[in-house]
């Protein structure tokens, strides 16, 4: 099969590496990619949201499978877009995207359809938001209603910073269309996991758990960022939790999706908190999370493929996903300054001694070639992703890794799955 992987970041690596151990697949292309996918596939240089071009490659190209990674095209659009011309596609269609294109769509199917999530209120206007943040007090969580790359995210531990984050996202534009709405939300506590799920729209088939770490520094200090590391399985989340995950959460939400007219075809993303009452829903993505899909993917053992194709065919009841009995984690090297203004096209090395280390396998998150040299191209540069029989010895191999690695200006946090150690010890 021809198989075409749509994105550039650490995520899509993830999924090239873990398709082309699938023996049906012939050729793989990745548009745009970056330089690690590009010693798995040919990378062609197409933008994740050019939807016309995408289509005109796959047609030309006879692809037998698109693969979208990121959340932009499907927001956009490309599932429809390829399913009209009749090309297979894995991913939700435009309307069930809402689900993460939308935090306010979100949030009504969770109240209509019972699932359990905080208390919200939706905002266009600022005094308004702002009478309401001063009604119920502090801590709270503002978030921008559409997406923003997992940045549009405040919480607010005083009124007086959850009033700023409304003031940046509805009267500076800080975010741009994507916070004209704002979701002022309950602070919930508890231990935060992520649970994806193929489904077919009608069977769901839940990933082993994963935790990633959004702060930039060690200890959940800082800035939020796109994800500094992750692991998986989260112990946090036992095997009888799963199953009430799967039982109060992601089978109703794929089954009053469902009922709003809308078959929701790929993987299902709920961000979870654990707390006292329960897990309730933070947010959904609409596709693979990055770097929880450098962990998860390490960690299935069947053919990524087959089970990609079920999806699609509405098969996924007679398909068995089996996994390996191990555990995964990544650790991810960021450009200095990120998730703030960072510098581009510094020599990375190392790579080849990380890559030979057993059982680690370095993911390109942002990187470009720049005659004989990679190059650092992006906030996330690598993902460095190790497993083993432990989480310590995975963590062991991924560090590993990065000491092998230098760029100028790498950061990293040094205390990824501080949590599990926590939950194990």
């Amino acid at each position: 099969m021809r198989v075409l992987i749509v994105g550039h970041g650490g995520r899509e690596h993830a999924l090239a590496w873990k398709l082309k151990q699938s023996p049906r697949v012939d050729q793989l292309y990745c548009a745009p990619g970056n330089a690690g996918i590009a010693e798995l596939a040919q990378c062609v240089n197409i933008g994740g949201t050019e939807l016309d071009r995408l289509l005109a490659f796959a047609r030309e190209q006879k692809i037998d499978l698109t693969v979208v990674g990121p959340e932009a095209p499907l927001a956009a659009g490309i599932v429809d877009a390829f399913q009209r011309a009749e090309l297979p596609i894995f991913g939700p269609v435009q309307a069930a995207a809402r689900l993460e294109a939308s935090k306010s769509f979100a949030k009504t199917l969770m109240h209509k359809y019972r699932i359990p999530t905080a208390e919200s209120r939706t905002f266009t206007d600022a005094e308004a938001a702002i009478a309401y943040i001063r009604e119920k007090g502090a801590p709270l969580v503002v978030k921008a209603d559409g997406l923003a790359s997992g940045k549009g995210v405040v919480v607010a531990q005083t009124v007086a910073e959850a009033e700023q984050a409304v003031e940046g996202m509805l009267l500076k534009k800080e975010f741009g269309p994507a916070g004209a709405r704002v979701i002022v939300e309950e602070y919930l506590t508890g231990e935060e996991v992520s649970v994806l799920a193929f489904t077919d729209g009608n069977t769901v088939v839940p990933l082993v758990p994963a935790q990633d770490h959004k702060a930039a520094y060690d200890g959940d200090q800082g800035p939020n960022t796109g994800g500094m590391g992750a692991y998986a399985p989260a112990p946090v989340l036992t095997p009888e939790l799963l199953k009430q995950v799967e039982r109060e959460i992601l089978q109703p939400t794929i089954d009053g999706l469902r009922q709003e007219g809308l078959l929701y075809r790929g993987v299902l993303y709920a961000g979870l908190m654990l707390t006292a009452e329960g897990p309730k829903v933070l947010e959904y993505n609409v596709r693979f999370g990055d770097p929880e899909c450098q962990v998860i993917l390490p960690c299935l053992q069947s053919d990524l493929l087959e089970i990609m194709l079920a999806v699609i065919h509405g098969e996924l009841a007679g398909q068995t996903v089996t996994w390996h009995d191990r555990h995964a984690a990544c650790v991810v090297m960021a450009s200095a300054g990120y998730p703030g203004p960072y510098q581009t096209g510094k020599i990375i090395t190392g790579l080849d001694q990380a890559a030979a280390l057993p059982e680690v396998c370095v993911f390109h998150a942002g990187t470009a070639t720049q005659g004989k040299n990679v190059v650092t191209a992006g906030g996330r540069v690598l993902a460095v992703t190790a497993w083993g029989e432990t989480l310590q010895a995975a963590l062991a191999k991924a560090y590993r890794g990065v000491s092998a690695i230098h760029f100028d200006g790498a950061h990293y946090r040094t205390d990824i799955a501080h949590r599990a150690k926590a939950v194990s010890q």
